[in-house]
């Protein structure tokens, strides 16, 4: 369960952000305030335009703040860096490169010793459970597949916070509900922090201890909702009475 006796692994502070657009200052997100606490597992819940890409962007160091902080452990964060890893929608692998050696791809950038390197590349292999796919390539891989060599990338460089920009959203709906399975047991056995953004409802609550709702633009934290279930889940229990109760909160927040 989440200890918040601890400080944040992961906090925004007092973050806007403003893009140009016709001569003024459009308003993408306002006075964001959120935090993710060690080995807890978060999810950010809006509709599409909310600004929820922007402000998970601006989290991976992609794109700068207007005002407001990003914080790991209690250091500012000025842009990139390996304390966080990102997985996009659409799995964004090397074509040209194996199964392996895309796992490697950040290692080698940051010149980790060949044999640190290739334990890793073995370790992360194993636990998304595709070491026999070691040496094939992305065209050769199913989307579920795709996306278990994106995360498995992230995690080998070992970040302090996994984020995941609606990492299902290319998926049909049963390898979704295969991979949501697979994310969640995969968090169960790594503790990794984990800060994801989605509009599916159903899938906040099966991944998350805690949800943020935004409101439309400009994009602000309109409420916090404890996802009080049980931590170990399986899919059944998107049909239970607790589960169908947090939904329906959720969904009178988003209107």
């Amino acid at each position: 369960m989440l200890d918040s006796s601890n400080p944040p692994k992961l906090e925004v502070r007092n973050l806007f952000k403003a893009f140009p657009s016709q001569g003024k200052q459009l308003m993408a997100l306002q006075n964001i305030n959120l935090q993710v606490y060690p080995a807890e597992f978060v999810c950010i819940v809006g509709a599409s335009g909310c600004g929820k890409s922007t402000l998970l962007n601006i989290i991976a160091g992609l794109t700068p703040p207007s005002s407001g902080q990003v914080l790991v452990d209690g250091e500012s964060v000025p842009g990139p860096g390996p304390d966080r890893g990102m997985v996009f929608q659409h799995f964004s692998l090397f074509p040209w490169l194996t199964v392996a050696d895309n796992i490697g791809f950040g290692l080698q950038l940051r010149r980790i010793p060949r044999k640190e390197m290739q334990q890793r590349i073995d370790y992360y292999l194993d636990v998304v459970d595709l070491t026999q796919f070691a040496r094939a390539y992305p065209k050769q891989l199913s989307g579920g597949m795709k996306q278990r060599v994106a995360i498995a990338r992230a995690l080998a460089n070992e970040p302090e916070v996994l984020l995941m920009d609606e990492p299902f959203g290319a998926l049909d709906a049963q390898t979704k509900e295969q991979m949501q399975q697979f994310v969640l047991e995969l968090w169960e056995k790594t503790r990794i922090t984990v800060l994801t953004i989605t509009h599916d409802v159903e899938e906040a609550i099966f991944l998350s201890q805690r949800i943020y709702v935004m409101s439309a633009r400009p994009g602000q934290i309109k409420e916090e909702i404890l996802v009080d279930l049980p931590a170990h889940r399986d899919l059944e229990i998107k049909l239970s009475p607790e589960f169908i109760e947090i939904k329906r909160r959720l969904i009178a927040g988003l209107r």
